[in-house]
């Protein structure tokens, strides 16, 4: 038979290293939702962005065309200079924790201005 070993020498190490441990994993489970949150925040910004510079290519409204396809809270901005329409959309991303410091994604998109356009010159 084997030896048994006493039952009052490790009473209550499972509870002490799992309340030293589990604030740990809760730390990392956040990071990691608020990281699948920014990228998914940038890959809806990277879309309006594009439509808003082709919109605005195209002698569209390029700010009504980002804002349908943005996150709410989303800022679009459009410009054009020369032959070129550049588009910038900014997001917030919501970090999981009220006193944690926000999250801005920004992203730029440019698109050549089509020939005959109302926005192109001549």
């Amino acid at each position: 038979m084997s030896p048994r070993r006493r039952a009052g020498r490790d009473r209550g190490s499972f509870t002490a290293e799992l309340a030293a441990g589990l604030p740990a994993l809760l730390l990392l489970l956040l990071t990691g939702v608020t990281a699948v949150d920014a990228v998914t925040t940038r890959a809806a910004c990277l879309d309006a962005a594009r439509e808003a510079a082709l919109a605005t290519a195209r002698g569209a409204d390029g700010v009504a065309a980002g804002t349908r396809i943005a996150p709410s809270a989303a800022t679009v901005s459009v410009s054009v200079e020369g032959d070129r329409a550049t588009a910038t959309v900014r997001a917030p991303v919501r970090a999981l924790g009220a006193r944690l410091p926000r999250l801005t994604v920004e992203v730029t998109a440019v698109a050549a201005v089509e020939p005959g356009s109302p926005g192109a010159e001549p």
